[in-house]
């Protein structure tokens, strides 16, 4: 009996031992890879800022200027990111993140640059759990469809063009899919929408992006 006894307190030992080591492990592995991650991720927002903005549009550093709102007309109330581009410190345009959460399998998180008389400078898709083969085609790899977004001024909030043609507008839907670019569409709208609105008290706000690099 104390022989076994011993032995489960060996046993005990060992794997509170491993389970230390374990959690060593990785937590080194993540204070290792946490600024690499942290450059990866600042790397893919530049690459996406600039797809959604020429370069040549704004001369500040976007990802380092920005607000935080909650606006439930952009989707819902989480926060949103809006960076504000700026050239010679005049304001030029608006990049608002925004959901859209009326997707065919839930939320689709878009991106949108605004310029300031609410023309739509270009739109990407960050972030959806949409139908492989189907309403994916959101995404810039898999259709060019959401490049076709761009160079288009929202009127009003009654401007019947921005929807899909099935609805009377004048974007196209998916072969078999319409719930998907419905949703996209409806939320650039609301983005141009509330960039026009909200211009002053967006490029009024606090920066809440300064201290990214610090």
């Amino acid at each position: 009996m104390i022989t076994e006894k011993k032995a489960m307190i060996k046993n005990g030992i060992i794997l509170s031992l491993f389970a230390l080591i374990t959690t060593g492990l990785v937590t080194a592995t993540q204070i290792m890879t946490k600024d690499q991650i942290a450059m990866q991720e600042k790397r893919q927002l530049l690459k996406v800022l600039e797809q959604v903005l020429p370069k040549g549009k704004y001369d500040n550093e976007l990802y380092l200027d920005c607000a935080i709102v909650k606006a439930s007309f952009l989707g819902n109330k989480k926060p949103h990111k809006v960076y504000r581009a700026k050239k010679d410190n005049i304001p030029v345009a608006l990049i608002i993140e925004s959901t859209a959460p009326d997707g065919y399998s839930g939320n689709i998180e878009v991106l949108s640059a605004i310029y300031l008389d609410g023309t739509v400078a270009g739109v990407r898709v960050l972030k959806h759990k949409e139908t492989p083969g189907l309403g994916d085609k959101v995404e810039v790899a898999k259709s060019q469809w959401i490049t076709k977004i761009k160079n288009i001024q929202v009127k009003s909030e009654q401007d019947i063009r921005w929807a899909v043609k099935k609805d009377g507008g004048m974007f196209d839907q998916f072969t078999g899919a319409t719930i998907t670019p419905r949703a996209v569409i409806s939320a650039v709208k609301r983005a141009s929408l509330y960039a026009q609105n909200e211009t002053d008290m967006l490029f009024d706000a606090a920066n809440a992006c300064a201290k990214v690099d610090k």
